[in-house]
């Protein structure tokens, strides 16, 4: 990855779905907080992570996740417009944090979050995809993806996220994401898994022998 540009979303038309977008997203609080010193590298850590890169990274995450800290208050009080500006700046800084350090899988689950809250789905598949293949029992990332998923109306895919939660003991994550399916069946009843009624019609052929 030799450069990576931060999303530019143009046009006033675009920008209006951008805001309607964010304004009926749900789900996830934001990324994970910034350390509040620099990370102490593991013994047989990529040399990324031992130099003074991964140190900028951490500075730069820290602003961005300000940004992002901001952006969710804009949302809150009404003022959409204001946090796309604030999701683009804080996604500038997120991937500017994976340039400078390509292991520091936080920053790509904070590209992830700011990615899919302006619509782009693909880069935030991507940057989730890299948190976890870096982390593979990172839970937040893993919730955050399962969002994604039924933002992009496949519930099944994000069953598979939230049994993987599940069986990594990510209790608070496993709930916020079970929490948000239920939801999303609750308000698409077609989309909710046929194994309940699989099971029913199985004892009732088995009350019948």
């Amino acid at each position: 990855m030799n450069r990576i540009r931060p999303i530019l979303i143009t046009g006033v038309a675009t920008v209006v779905l951008a805001v309607q977008g964010l304004a009926s997203m749900g789900g996830g609080s934001k990324p994970e907080p910034p350390p509040s010193q620099p990370s102490t590298p593991q013994p047989n850590a990529p040399p990324s992570a031992t130099s003074g890169a991964r140190q900028e990274a951490e500075g730069i995450y820290s602003i961005a996740y300000e940004e992002v800290a901001k952006a969710k208050k804009d949302l809150a009080d009404g003022k959409a417009k204001n946090a796309v500006k604030k999701f683009r700046r804080a996604l500038d800084r997120g991937e500017r944090a994976t340039a400078l350090d390509s292991t520091y899988h936080e920053a790509w689950n904070l590209v992830g979050y700011c990615a899919r809250k302006l619509g782009n789905y693909d880069k935030a598949f991507a940057a989730y995809e890299k948190c976890l293949s870096l982390k593979p029992d990172y839970a937040p990332a893993r919730e955050y993806l399962g969002e994604a998923w039924l933002e992009k109306n496949d519930p099944a895919k994000a069953r598979e996220q939230l049994a993987r939660l599940e069986q990594d003991g990510a209790g608070e994550d496993a709930k916020t994401l079970r929490d948000a399916i239920q939801a999303y069946e609750a308000a698409h009843p077609a989309a909710a898994p046929a194994a309940a009624d699989s099971a029913a019609s199985d004892s009732s052929a088995g009350g019948n022998r």
